[in-house]
């Protein structure tokens, strides 16, 4: 029988429906969950019980999980009658279950049973899955009998020991327990999951009839219209994927496909996996050995780490020979002695590379051997070395953590630095501080008010209430802080109360620290109660001194971690992920993308090495909490990766993003300070791509430098969105992009701005600490951390881009315009009875503009993009951008240009904010007059337009509306013959009226 059980805390109820006559309710909750029946204790005449009863049911069967469902009834109790009245349920899917600790209690809205059922209220239910042997499963009720109001005495005593045993087991608060280890049960029968080339096997997506036609490949071009030289548009590629050839837009496939990565090109790989060795010859004097291994292939080797007075070592490393490199028939594995002059040999293995075998997943990896030792006549000699040789491709699982001969020659302390490696960003939390009231607050000033605030802090974020005089000592500031937070929890919130003393001088009162894990998390907007806090002396204080004065101060708090929220660490318009921290309200995956890291071209030369220009190249992807880095490629400038990678999506309104780095990190002094050196990136957004089909393309690498726009090199890359359900895909497009907290509860434009910069800080700080560390400078450039600092040059291109938006309003504009001057009289007269049609049938209008979008709809389907969007530098107003505009927008933060430039710099932006005042003071002149109407401000304009609205009421009152629609129609396009050049009478009127620019100083 499994192990796993399904935890449910039955917490409360909220504003249920009175069913008992007397305004009231004798509730209870009945769960159901595969067959088992368990039920809570009846709460007598209340509306908003109170349960915190815990319960475990056993699972039998985990794959069948996501078909099965738990399900909560809410009952009102009724002893006189012996009867129970529905109040309302709840049903949780298997999929929506999570580990007790991701768990958090979620209130749900109460179902009704049937269409004539009267429900209202929200259940308050904790539901987590757990492999605690000590947790034994409930024992089930011999009926669900409503005539008593509490289980029988042993199950009651039953009941109380298992909450006494769950309370043990989970307590709510105590986070020292050991963190049991859960395997997550599938989804769905078909559900995919995360996995990439370098990590392990893929899954097979979705059903088998995606795979029953080859992929196809999209041929795609630069668009005319982006006005943009060649050399920046997209490359069309016909690369060869999964060992086939592309003809004609679809794969051709020689033979049957041997492997799920067929978004890059198949490489061949020698592997050589050298485990460990017994019974080794001493060799030096003393009969010690300090042992390592040399592998060898022609002019490619690879050296294990050394053992030093080891006979019995044990390496377990594996190295991986390009194929297409190796121009040797014969591997050699040498085992040699370390020395200080030159290295002992101690034997050697040979192997016929024509005898090696070849390895494809999804086959069991190929079980090491014993080999004896030769000397270097072939003669058999003392000692075994365990070895696995075999030919494999880059789906091998061996493949990420392989040495690589095509990456570098190993060199102590660079070898972590080189490898391919997925990551997962840590899950993100905002703490919510709400800050109430102290109580008792004592200094040791006895003649003065203390002037009180709280500074909160967390980590290396710092915030700090207003400064309050407490005359009674009993400040109340009701103050609220966001701050973030990643799990695991390693930081502390701390809390001190000072007193402002004098002109920035500060002295602690008391503080509190609260360990993170025991705060309450909340997946919604439920009131979260307030605690009170004993606030400590910071410094050790005379005991007689307390024996008279006893510290007793104290500090309110309501203290919450948010997880209904979606914690933003990259730039709002490239955002990866939009799903809320809490697991519970996670929707399920609405497809797979498939990302093929194929190569690199024309890289720009990064550093100089042995006299000439070259780069260490690796590429980064970062899609949702995954990011994913390829191997190093040493001294290339087309180095090939061939490295495929899969996510699942939850939104298509995501964006990919792949960056190119050089990696400076491998031992080359003076290379841009030990800084990883920024190539260039791509965005791909998903909603773009066409699901089903496959995209090759060689993007540019276009970096905006202080000189100007430059291309780095390109990069190739394949891409698949896979889509489960259209239906799923076509719903997604209604629901809201942001989780329902971000609505329910918004946070300020600078709250966000201020977390986002706290959550990229802590997501590069613990992917730096990983191996091989993923460094602050990638994570901020991915993350587009400074994307809201101000550049002129952005705000050009954003100017041109609005622009653009309303160029479609000009033309109608301009086109209306020309009918009206009869430039062309029979257009303005096909206009003419096109209106008057659609006046005198006004129900034609709305029909009419659909109709027409349709149409331009359709006809806009011929020529739709057929590539994805990429980086575009007349959008951009990157070519024809100003040297001083550059060097200001490269600038740090704060300045460090000299104060000549600032100044001039601050002028100019003195000059462009005046223009933009100038045009926002004219928008409120026109607001102002059309407010000074009925103002009376002008008596005699007010009087004038009060007349000539009774006299128009009067008029359109006994004139048919078409007639005067016709009439107004007719005037506005009559012909120019009579047309006056002067502004018209109610024009005049309208810029006589008056504003309150008249009262600005």
């Amino acid at each position: 029988m499994s192990n796993y059980k399904l935890g449910v805390e039955v917490v409360s109820a909220h504003d249920l429906m009175p069913k008992d006559g007397q305004g009231s309710a004798s509730s209870c909750v009945e769960l159901q969950f595969d067959g088992q029946k368990f039920r809570t204790t009846i709460k007598e005449k209340d509306l908003n019980p109170v349960w915190d009863e815990r319960f475990y049911f056993n699972i039998s069967d985990p794959a069948s999980l996501p078909n099965l469902a738990l399900e909560a009834y809410v009952y009102n109790i009724n002893k006189a009658t012996h009867s129970k009245s529905f109040l309302g349920k709840v049903r949780l899917a298997g999929t929506s279950f999570v580990p007790f600790s991701d768990a958090v209690v979620m209130h749900y809205p109460l179902e009704k049973r049937g269409i004539f059922s009267r429900v209202k209220g929200e259940l308050g239910l904790k539901v987590f899955i757990t492999d605690d042997p000590s947790i034994k499963p409930s024992n089930p009720l011999p009926a669900i009998d409503p005539f008593f109001s509490n289980p029988p005495p042993s199950q009651a005593h039953q009941m109380a020991a298992h909450d006494q045993q769950s309370t043990v087991n989970h307590p709510k608060e105590n986070k020292s327990e050991p963190r049991h280890i859960f395997h997550s049960v599938p989804k769905e029968v078909h559900q995919h999951h995360s996995t990439s080339a370098v990590s392990e096997q893929p899954v097979q997506y979705a059903t088998d009839q995606m795979k029953s036609e080859p992929p196809r490949i999209v041929r795609m071009y630069s668009s005319p219209s982006s006005q943009q030289p060649v050399d920046y548009a997209l490359k069309e590629t016909s690369p060869f994927l999964g060992g086939g050839q592309i003809v004609g837009g679809r794969v051709i496939r020689a033979e049957k496909p041997t492997s799920t990565y067929d978004l890059v090109e198949q490489m061949q790989y020698l592997f050589v996996r050298v485990v460990k060795a017994r019974d080794l010859p001493a060799m030096d004097a003393t009969g010690s050995l300090d042992p390592f291994v040399e592998v060898k292939v022609g002019n490619y080797k690879g050296i294990t780490k050394h053992f030093e007075k080891k006979q019995n070592p044990e390496w377990n490393e594996v190295f991986a020979f390009s194929r297409d490199r190796m121009q040797a028939s014969v591997l050699e594995v040498l085992v040699k002695d370390k020395d200080l002059v030159k290295d002992d040999f101690v034997g050697i293995v040979r192997f016929d590379l024509n005898d090696v075998p070849t390895r494809v997943p999804p086959d069991s990896p190929l079980a090491p051997e014993w080999y004896r030792l030769e000397d270097k006549k072939g003669e058999k000699k003392k000692g075994e070395l365990m070895l696995a040789v075999w030919i494999g491709t880059q789906a091998d699982e061996a493949f990420p953590e392989a040495w690589h001969s095509d990456a570098v020659t190993p060199t102590a302390g660079i070898s972590s630095h080189i490898r391919s490696k997925v990551y997962h960003a840590p899950r993100l939390w905002y703490v919510r501080v709400n800050i109430i009231e102290a109580q008792d607050i004592i200094i040791p000033d006895k003649t003065r008010f203390p002037d009180v605030h709280v500074k909160v802090q967390i980590g290396n974020q710092f915030a700090r209430t207003k400064t309050v005089q407490a005359r009674t000592f009993n400040p109340l500031w009701n103050e609220d802080h966001m701050f973030v937070a990643a799990e695991p929890f390693e930081d502390h919130l701390m809390l001190s109360v000072e007193d402002r003393v004098g002109p920035n001088k500060d002295e602690v009162i008391g503080r509190v620290i609260i360990p993170l894990a025991s705060i309450e998390k909340r997946a919604d907007d439920r009131i979260i109660h307030g605690r009170w806090f004993s606030l400590e002396k910071p410094v050790a204080v005379d005991v007689d001194q307390l024996k008279k004065d006893k510290f007793s101060s104290r500090i309110h708090l309501r203290v919450c971690l948010d997880g209904g929220y979606h914690v933003l660490d990259e730039s709002t318009h490239y955002s990866s992920d939009l799903r809320p921290t809490a697991k519970q309200l996670w929707k399920p995956s609405i497809g797979l993308l498939e990302l093929g890291i194929l190569n690199a071209e024309g890289l720009h030369p990064m550093k100089t090495r042995d006299g000439k220009g070259t780069s260490d190249t690796y590429c980064v992807a970062k899609y949702g909490q995954k990011w994913v880095r390829t191997r190093t490629i040493i001294n290339s400038l087309s180095p090939k990766f061939n490295e495929q990678y899969t996510w699942e999506v939850y939104d298509p309104d995501t964006v990919l993003t792949v960056g190119v780095f050089d990696n400076c990190q491998l031992g080359e002094k003076g290379t841009n300070g030990n800084k990883d050196a920024k190539i260039g990136k791509v965005r791909i957004r998903l909603s773009t791509l066409e699901t089903g089909r496959v995209y090759t393309h060689s993007y540019p690498l276009l970096v905006l430098h202080p000189s100007g726009v430059k291309k780095m090199g390109e990069v190739h890359l394949a891409i698949r969105f896979s889509s489960t359900s259209l239906v799923n895909m076509m719903y997604i497009y209604s629901r809201p992009l942001l989780p329902k907290m971000h609505y329910v509860r918004p946070l300020t434009v600078m709250q966000l701005d201020m977390l986002r910069h706290q959550a990229v800080q802590i997501v590069a700080a613990r992917l730096s600490r990983m191996e091989p560390p993923l460094r602050k400078e990638i994570v901020e450039y991915m993350s587009d951390v400074d994307s809201h600092l101000w550049s002129m040059r952005r705000s050009k291109a954003n100017f041109f881009r609005l622009m653009s938006v309303f160029s479609g309003l000009f033309a109608v504009s301009k086109w209306f315009g020309d009918v009206c001057a009869w430039r062309n009289p029979i257009t303005t007269v096909l206009v003419h009875l096109l209106f008057v049609m659609l006046v005198c049938f006004p129900d034609l209008i709305l029909p009419t503009i659909f109709l027409y979008m349709f149409l331009i709809g359709v006809w806009n389907y011929r020529y739709r993009p057929r590539y994805p969007p990429h980086m575009n530098t007349k959008i951009s107003h990157a070519e024809a951008v100003h040297p001083d505009e550059l060097d200001e927008e490269f600038d740090t933060f704060p300045t460090s240009r000299s104060a000549e430039l600032v100044r001039m710099r601050y002028d100019r932006l003195r000059s462009v904010a005046g223009r933009i005042q100038t045009v926002v003071g004219d928008v409120a002149t026109q607001g102002e007059r059309l407010q000074a109407l009925l103002s009376w401000r002008d008596p005699r304009a007010t009087a004038i337009f009060v007349l000539f609205c009774l006299i128009a009421a009067v008029v359109l009152y006994v004139t048919p509306f078409q007639v005067l629609a016709v009439l107004a129609g007719f005037y506005i396009m009559r012909h120019p013959r009579f047309r006056h050049r002067m502004p018209s009478a109610p024009l005049n009127f309208f810029r006589r009226l008056p504003a309150r620019a008249d009262s600005m100083l």
